[in-house]
C-alpha cells in the first residue's frame, strides 16, 4: 500500500478520488439486452442465459422439490449460524417501525403520515466464486417486515443450471416469494418489464458486477425505482496508536479481498501503526485463497499518516468511507463528527465482517462517496410514505385566506377560487 504523509488539503481531492469508472461503452448492450427482453420476454432470457452462463434450462423458477433438496444439503452449522444473523437482522430492523405520524397543525387543519410497503420487489444475488447469501438476508428480512407482497429473486445459474444451495435456503427461510434462475443484464431487464415466467417489479436491490450496474441505472428510465448508485466496495480505518496492527490488516484484507477493484485506506496519526500494518498485511497476505486478488485492490489503495485526530477525521469525512472502522481513544468525540459514512464499526473488537454478516445492521451501503446523499439499505428503503389532510369547517375558514393570498401571488386563479368558493358557501 503506498503510504502518504501529512498531504496537504488541496490535495485531498486526489487523494479521495475513485478509480473513474465509465459505463458508456456498456450502455449499448444494456439497451439491446432490455429491449430484446421487452419484446420477447423468456425467449430472450433463455437465448441470453445460453450466452452469457452457458446453461440451456427448461424452466427458470425454481421448484419447491429443488428448494426442499437444497435444504437437506446445507451443513447444520451454517444453518445455525444464518439463523443468528437472520435474528439480529430481524431485530435490528423491526425496530425502525415506526407509527403513524399525526398532528393539527393549526385548530381545525389535520396532517398525518403513514408508510406503506413497495408492493412488489426485486432482488439481485451476484453469482460467481462467493455465493452471497448474506445480501438475501439483508434484502430479504426488511422487506418481509415491510409487508411486500411479492419479493422476487434473480441469481444466475451454474454450469449445471443451479443456484447454490445456501441462496435456496437463506430465501427460504427469509419469506422470498419466487425465485428465478436468471443472471446479469437480462435479470433487470426481465424485473423491469416483467416476462411470462419473471413478475415486473416497483423497485431493485442488490449488487453486481458493472454490467448489472449499468442495467440498474437504465432500469430507473421505465419507472422501477433502485436502491442506490453502487460501485466497487470500500473500506476506510482510522486508527492511533490504541489500535492492533494486525487487527487493522485483518479489516483491509477482508474488504481487499471483495475484488481487484475494491479500495482500502488506513488513516492513522500514528508511523508506528502505519508501519506495523503493512507488515501485518504482508503476513496475513500470503495465508488467503483470494491473495491475487486482494493484491490488485492494495496496489490502489492507500496508508496516510496525519497528525491529529482532527484532520484525519476531516479527510474521513471529505473520503465518506461506505465502511468506516475507527479505533482511537478519543473514540465518542471522533464519532460525534462524523458526517459522511455507510456503515461504522467501532473500537477493535468490531470487524467490518461483523456488518457484513450478523451483528444486525444492513451491509448494502451506497459507495463512491453516494453516503453524501444516500442512506444503506434499511427498512424504509421497503415502505413509501403517504401524507394524508383533513380540514374542518373551522378549519378552512381560518385557514383559508391565507391560500388565497399565496395562489393570486403566483398568478393561479383556480387554485385560489377552489378555496374562495367553499368560504363563500360556509358565509352564507
Amino acid at each position: 500500500m503506498k503510504q502518504y504523509n501529512n498531504p496537504i488539503r488541496s490535495d485531498w481531492k486526489k487523494l479521495t478520488a475513485r478509480a473513474s469508472a465509465t459505463y458508456a461503452s456498456l450502455e449499448p448492450l444494456a439497451k439491446e439486452v432490455f429491449e430484446n427482453v421487452r419484446l420477447n420476454g423468456d425467449a430472450s432470457l433463455s437465448a441470453y442465459t445460453l450466452k452469457f452462463d452457458g446453461v440451456n434450462l427448461d424452466s427458470f423458477q425454481v421448484s419447491p422439490n429443488e428448494t426442499a433438496a437444497a435444504e437437506s444439503r446445507v451443513p447444520q452449522s451454517l444453518k445455525n449460524a444464518i439463523e443468528i444473523a437472520r435474528n439480529n437482522i430481524l431485530t435490528f430492523h423491526k425496530a425502525q417501525k415506526t407509527t403513524t405520524v399525526k398532528v393539527e397543525t393549526q385548530a381545525g387543519v389535520y396532517c398525518w403520515q403513514k408508510k406503506t410497503p413497495i408492493e412488489k420487489v426485486g432482488l439481485y444475488i451476484p453469482g460467481g466464486s462467493a455465493p452471497l447469501f448474506s445480501t438475501v438476508l439483508m434484502l430479504a428480512i426488511p422487506a418481509n417486515i415491510a409487508g411486500c407482497e411479492e419479493i422476487v429473486l434473480c441469481s444466475p445459474p451454474d454450469k449445471n443450471g443451479n443456484l447454490p444451495d445456501v441462496i435456496l435456503y437463506t430465501a427460504k427461510r427469509c419469506g422470498v416469494t419466487k425465485i428465478f434462475k436468471v443472471g446479469g443484464i437480462q435479470a433487470i431487464a426481465a424485473m423491469t418489464f416483467g416476462t411470462t415466467t419473471i413478475p415486473q417489479v416497483d423497485k431493485i436491490f442488490g449488487p453486481g458486477n458493472q454490467y448489472v450496474t449499468v442495467a440498474k441505472q437504465l432500469a430507473t428510465q421505465y419507472h422501477v425505482a433502485i436502491d442506490m448508485p453502487a460501485g466497487p466496495s470500500e473500506l476506510m480505518v482510522v486508527a492511533d496508536e490504541t489500535a492492533d496492527p494486525s487487527f487493522i490488516a485483518s479489516d483491509l484484507l477482508s474488504q481487499a479481498e471483495h475484488g481487484p477493484d475494491s479500495q482500502v485506506l488506513l488513516i492513522t496519526t500514528s508511523k508506528a501503526i502505519a508501519e506495523e500494518t503493512q507488515k501485518a498485511v504482508l503476513l496475513q497476505l500470503k495465508n488467503i485463497e483470494r491473495k491475487d486478488i486482494a493484491q490488485k485492490a492494495l496496489d490502489n489503495s492507500k496508508i496516510i499518516v496525519f497528525n491529529d485526530n482532527q484532520t484525519a477525521l476531516d479527510f474521513a469525512n471529505q473520503y465518506g468511507a461506505e465502511h468506516l472502522i475507527v479505533c482511537v481513544k478519543e473514540e465518542e468525540e471522533f464519532i460525534e463528527g462524523i458526517k459522511s459514512a455507510g456503515s461504522v464499526f467501532i473500537g477493535n473488537y468490531t470487524p467490518e465482517s461483523a456488518g457484513d454478516y450478523a451483528s444486525g445492521t444492513n451491509h448494502t451501503l451506497p459507495t463512491n462517496g453516494y453516503v453524501r446523499q444516500y442512506s444503506g439499505v434499511n427498512l424504509d428503503s421497503f415502505l413509501k410514505a403517504i401524507t394524508y389532510q383533513k380540514i374542518t369547517k373551522e378549519g378552512l375558514m381560518n385557514l383559508g385566506p391565507a391560500i388565497e393570498e399565496m395562489a393570486a401571488a403566483e398568478g393561479l386563479q383556480a387554485h385560489k377560487n377552489a378555496v374562495t368558493l367553499r368560504l363563500k358557501s360556509l358565509k352564507k
